[in-house]
């Protein structure tokens, strides 16, 4: 990674960390989505309510809210996007805006970049967690095999 690719991945309000504002940039990421007519659920729909398109190789369909960083999978045509993200994820103030981002002041964008920063962060910890219970975990074994002279 270059100095500068750094710099702008530190940067809160680089165009790649804001970017997904916007709702163009969210139905572009909806290429090869599974459900396209005739259901509620359409990548217009989907974009709307704040998702951005993250399949992996064995679910085509999980979608992530931009903001909160809620993932959900197993969506059927009848799913309405909005209501299934609120459901899931009440305290998204994505999903809550009363007005469309092009309307908001520059005082209340940054607070919500500020509330978006605490769902990024939260979420990178709770994966730093989980990676050092797991190598604690290998490594135990690892001291249990020696003290028992498996190696």
């Amino acid at each position: 990674m270059s100095k500068a690719t750094s710099l702008n991945m530190m940067d809160p309000y680089s165009d790649e960390r804001t970017k997904m504002y916007f709702y163009e940039n969210r139905l572009k990421t909806f290429e090869g989505w599974p459900f396209n007519e005739d259901c509620d659920c359409t990548p217009e729909n989907m974009a709307k309510a704040g998702f951005i398109h993250t399949p992996s190789e064995n679910s085509p369909d999980i979608a992530m809210c931009f903001f909160c960083l809620k993932e959900l999978e197993g969506w059927e045509p009848e799913d309405d996007p909005e209501k299934e993200h609120k459901s899931h994820s009440p305290s998204c103030q994505f999903i809550n805006l009363k007005k469309k981002v092009e309307e908001l002041t520059v005082e209340e964008f940054l607070k919500l970049q500020k509330e978006r920063n605490k769902f990024i962060i939260s979420k990178s910890c709770k994966e730093a967690g989980t990676k050092f219970e797991e190598a604690a975990k290998l490594r135990r074994v690892d001291i249990i095999k020696t003290a028992m002279g498996e190696e």
